[in-house]
């Protein structure tokens, strides 16, 4: 990703905030997913790697950093915008925010704001673009210190529920950490390798480190595809929480993974199933949508693995013969992904769990169905909501006495004995590993099916 220092050319800046712009819209007033709105942008596609980057980082940044922008704009207004300016809204934010956030040159955030802005109402909103990006030139650090950043980034809905759930200092800490640009986390194939690629990746200038075993942490790493390792398949990009449902499946030993029948339920975007093939097991990866499984095989080509990919609902999957494990990794709000999908906070709210929780019920259901007697089941969910992580399995556990929690020995497994709930379940939150770059928030409980099952 290109570094904030590094704006790009004067000759094409312009469309790269023209795109950045696109793609704000499309998220803040359409609702639309920014990885949608990547995927999708026209102009993102004909941007060189370096702009692209740029581009993208800029949206980002205006969307981690989103109630300190609509306070800063509000600061610098006599007057409200109009609703029907959102757009003027838009390109305003997008120039503070490089002002303030990313360090570009005022004069290269100055005049290309005010170029967008011409383009806007038939441009009666350049000058107003010009003096409020200019203010903010001049006070806008001073503006921008004394405002409660973590607060003001984080929307009612999100923050009731992590202070309510987690307690206020742990709140604090979250919205903290989700106003921070990740690193780039690694899933090794051969996690005996760690030290070699650690040694590779600095000797290449690129910062690296293993914040849990198995797993590599990069900082200014750009370009994915370039990276060495990429064509050879050493590894893929997995966050080091999205990691740990799977060594919890194996016990913490993967070694006790080879040669099982483990099925991956709702499979995409595949991680989990990289991590299990290489561990040896024999995987059956299901998802709903076809394409995502098309990338998990276009992963497992380029590592040199297989498995059985099956395109269904999970919730209909009928293999013919139960699993030795079974791992589901149910769909969610996804609220504990906020630092990879800053979009998520804009365009979800509280009821999403809510409305997920049948779908994650009927899941787990079928999951049990699918475990062989004396198998283990894993259930996961990158949420901060309890109601789609501990309040799911409470439920299934009153419905299914065939199945007993197999609690969590945090020293035994080389955890963090912070992330081991009470009831021994896994609980990562974004603020753990904080001082090493954060990580996801993710609820996994382990479960066991009795032998006497039938």
């Amino acid at each position: 990703m290109t570094p904030p220092d590094e704006s790009p050319s004067q000759s094409a800046s312009l469309d790269a905030r023209r795109a950045a712009l696109s793609m704000l819209a499309k998220v803040l007033d359409r609702h639309e997913s920014l990885d949608d709105a990547l995927g999708a942008e026209p102009g993102l596609k004909a941007l060189d790697g370096r702009d692209r980057a740029f581009a993208r980082l800029l949206v980002m940044t205006a969307l981690r950093r989103h109630g300190e922008l609509d306070a800063l704009i509000a600061g610098a207004l006599e007057r409200p915008l109009a609703k029907s300016a959102r757009a003027i809204r838009h390109i305003l934010a997008l120039g503070i925010c490089q002002l303030l956030m990313l360090g570009t040159p005022p004069h290269a955030a100055v005049d290309t704001s005010v170029r967008l802005a011409a383009g806007v109402s038939g441009g009666r909103f350049k000058g107003l673009t010009n003096a409020v990006l200019r203010r903010m030139g001049r006070e806008g650090k001073g503006r921008l210190a004394a405002l409660d950043g973590p607060r003001l980034n984080t929307p009612d809905w999100l923050w009731a529920l992590c202070e309510k759930t987690y307690g206020a200092q742990a709140a604090q800490a979250i919205a903290e950490a989700h106003q921070l640009e990740p690193p780039l986390d690694l899933s090794l194939r051969d996690p005996i390798e760690a030290g070699t690629w650690i040694a590779r990746f600095e000797a290449a200038g690129i910062e690296a480190e293993c914040p849990l075993p198995g797993s590599l942490r990069l900082k200014h790493a750009g370009r994915i595809e370039a990276l060495a390792g990429f064509k050879a398949g050493a590894w893929w990009v997995q966050d080091a929480a999205a990691a740990l449902p799977v060594r919890l499946l194996a016990g913490g030993d993967a070694a006790t993974l080879w040669g099982k029948r483990v099925l991956d339920l709702c499979a995409a975007p595949g991680g989990k199933t990289l991590q299990l093939v290489a561990a040896g097991a024999r995987v059956t990866a299901v998802d709903q949508s076809a394409d995502r499984l098309r990338r998990v095989g276009a992963n497992l080509a380029r590592l040199g693995l297989s498995a059985e990919l099956i395109a269904a609902d999970g919730r209909a999957f009928d293999a013919g013969a139960p699993f030795d494990h079974v791992l589901l990794d149910a769909p969610c709000s996804a609220s504990g992904t906020i630092r990879r999908h800053p979009d998520i906070p804009h365009i979800k709210g509280a009821e999403d769990a809510r409305r997920l929780a049948p779908l994650q019920d009927q899941l787990l259901a079928k999951a049990a169905e699918l475990t062989a007697p004396g198998g283990g089941l894993v259930y996961a969910v990158c949420s901060l909501d309890p109601g789609e992580g501990v309040d799911r399995i409470e439920a299934f556990l009153s419905l299914r006495p065939d199945f007993q929690r197999r609690p969590i020995a945090a020293q035994d497994e080389g955890l963090d004995p912070g992330w081991v709930t009470a009831e021994g379940d896994l609980r990562t939150l974004p603020c753990h590993l904080a001082d090493r770059g954060g990580m996801d928030g993710f609820f996994a409980a382990r479960l066991k099916r009795n032998l006497a099952a039938l």
